[in-house]
């Protein structure tokens, strides 16, 4: 299996943070939004859903860089999350354009946010850990599981 070198490891590391940083703040933006006929009654409700699909398109778009990037062998280790779905959505909100449906964004938001946040922090734990102060391919070694270290023998 080719390694990740740790530039590769590093971008992945990236954009899980900023994924779970665009997760925080969806969560936090619709604070307070019963149903999602208040995003459309009035033109900040209308801003906060284009937001809302911008950071979800964002995170989509995270998450095929991530698969691509480690050869479809990291997200499958969280067989609970349909990736697809995860990556489908991004298309469908990019390729959409005005055909939008805010009750599937909302749905979204609501039920979709904490599980893939949870998948996300995963991979965060390490950074609490002594070893993360030692080598990287250790690090790794402690935050793959064993079918997929072999993405980290190069480091």
């Amino acid at each position: 299996m080719e390694s990740l070198s740790y530039q590769q490891l590093q971008v992945v590391e990236d954009l899980l943070e900023q994924i779970h940083h665009a997760i925080l703040e969806l969560k936090e933006w619709n604070k307070g939004v019963d149903n999602p006929d208040a995003w459309l009654m009035s033109a900040d409700g209308m801003k906060t859903l284009a937001a809302n699909c911008m950071m979800i398109e964002a995170i989509g778009e995270g998450f095929k860089k991530i698969d691509s990037m480690t050869k479809k062998l990291l997200l499958p280790t969280r067989p609970e999350i349909p990736w697809k779905q995860v990556m489908g959505m991004r298309d469908h909100i990019a390729h959409g354009y005005f055909d939008i449906n805010a009750d599937l964004v909302w749905d979204t938001i609501q039920s979709d946010l904490t599980p893939l946040q949870e998948a996300v922090e995963f991979r965060f734990h390490w950074r609490n850990s002594p070893a993360s102060v030692t080598h990287n391919s250790v690090v790794c070694a402690m935050t793959l599981p064993h079918s997929l270290q072999g993405l980290c023998d190069s480091l």
